[in-house]
């Protein structure tokens, strides 16, 4: 067979959750940001971009999530924010935190490490048979006792979309605070944090949103500054990051009100049908990002062929998200994640390299994929 090379063909990119496509005016920026402190010293660089570090980037920020400019703060990265953040909590015994089953690893060790320190208590809300959080648990047992509850709008792994804004409604009228993360959803789908009722809001800026490495946004309420007596963040990212960022959101405010269709249904088409793939999408609502696996064919080495192919895709591991993948027999994965500009052509790329890759069905019967398991138990961290 001969197979195309990356050089004999457009390559296609399906992997903007993990760093999407950077604008060339975004690459421009920072170059010229660090030429710049290079050739003038860092205090004579930073002095000449106080306009952006110190208002545009807040302003920007704000109408991005629809909240003020000044409760927003640019960070290294999300799971930075959320673990400088949070491990600073005066929680205790007698307070519970909750997560769910779709925590990724850099929080849930950040929450791990609130437990053992103030000994409270981590419990897991459980999902319902759809796999989507189980509201109604969380409606009966809600109470004063939880004093923190995490929930990604979209998980790193799997592309559910979870009820935020109905998750913030229901625990609006209790003492807890409300930590959601947007990394794998900001600039994919539209975020309020306002309509979320978030106290700490936190998102990376390099995956979809098609930022510069190394810098992310946080939005703090005001009620949980108060709660933290007004200490100040973190050290901030780079100031020529910072830039990139504040270019990669005027972009983003350019193309905002331009229509986007739905990619995921002719993503999700590009892959089912294939013999031997397995699906990994839990839940009523999916995001533009797919997760699945071939019966056969271990990750590495699929995603390896589809990179021969031109074909750029990520390979996920369990330990992403230890609570949930594991529990499904998970060990590896692929993630699939487009980006605007996306075509038709490239999913009928993704499918035609693919369906060449994988085996033909053979004659004896192949076990179906592990299903989605649905529980109303909720599982404590002990």
């Amino acid at each position: 067979m001969n197979v195309q090379t990356p050089h004999s063909e457009r390559r296609v990119h399906l992997d903007t959750a993990t760093a999407g496509h950077t604008p060339a005016a975004v690459r421009a920026v920072v170059t010229e940001s660090l030429r710049r402190e290079d050739e003038h010293g860092t205090h004579e660089f930073e002095e000449s971009l106080e306009h952006i570090t110190r208002t545009e980037i807040h302003e920007r920020l704000g109408a991005l999530l629809s909240v003020p400019a000044a409760d927003t703060a640019p960070v290294t990265a999300a799971a930075d924010a959320f673990h400088d953040t949070l491990t600073r909590l005066p929680l205790g015994p007698r307070d519970r935190i909750w997560t769910t089953p779709y925590e990724d690893v850099a929080r849930l060790t950040t929450l791990y490490a609130i437990r053992d320190r103030t000994r409270c208590r981590l419990d897991v809300i459980p999902l319902d048979t759809a796999g989507d959080l189980d509201l109604e648990w969380m409606s009966a047992h809600i109470d004063d006792d939880v004093a923190l509850v995490s929930v990604p709008l979209v998980p790193t792994a799997v592309g559910i979309v979870h009820p935020v804004e109905k998750i913030g409604h229901l625990l609006a009228p209790h003492r807890c605070l409300y930590a959601v993360d947007v990394s794998y959803a900001i600039a994919q789908l539209p975020v309020d944090a306002a309509r979320i009722h978030a106290d700490l809001l936190t998102g990376d800026g390099w995956r979809f949103l098609g930022g510069p490495p190394a810098v992310g946004f946080a939005y703090t309420s005001p009620r949980l500054r108060t709660t933290l007596n007004d200490e100040p963040p973190a050290d901030p990212p780079h100031s020529a990051y910072v830039a990139g960022l504040n270019t990669a959101l005027l972009l983003h405010e350019k193309e905002a009100t331009a229509p986007r269709a739905n990619l995921y249904p002719h993503l999700r088409e590009a892959v089912e049908h294939i013999p031997g793939i397995a699906l990994i999408a839990p839940g009523r609502t999916q995001s533009a990002v797919l997760a699945f696996h071939h019966t056969e064919i271990p990750a590495a080495q699929l995603r390896r062929e589809l990179r021969a192919r031109g074909v750029l895709i990520r390979k996920t591991v369990a330990q992403e998200m230890p609570l949930y993948l594991p529990a499904q027999g998970i060990t590896t994965a692929l993630h699939a994640s487009p980006h605007p500009h996306t075509t038709p052509h490239d999913l009928t790329s993704l499918t035609q390299a693919l369906t060449h890759i994988t085996p033909a069905p053979v004659p004896h019967s192949t076990p179906a994929p592990r299903s989605q398991r649905g529980t109303h138990a909720h599982l404590t961290l002990l």
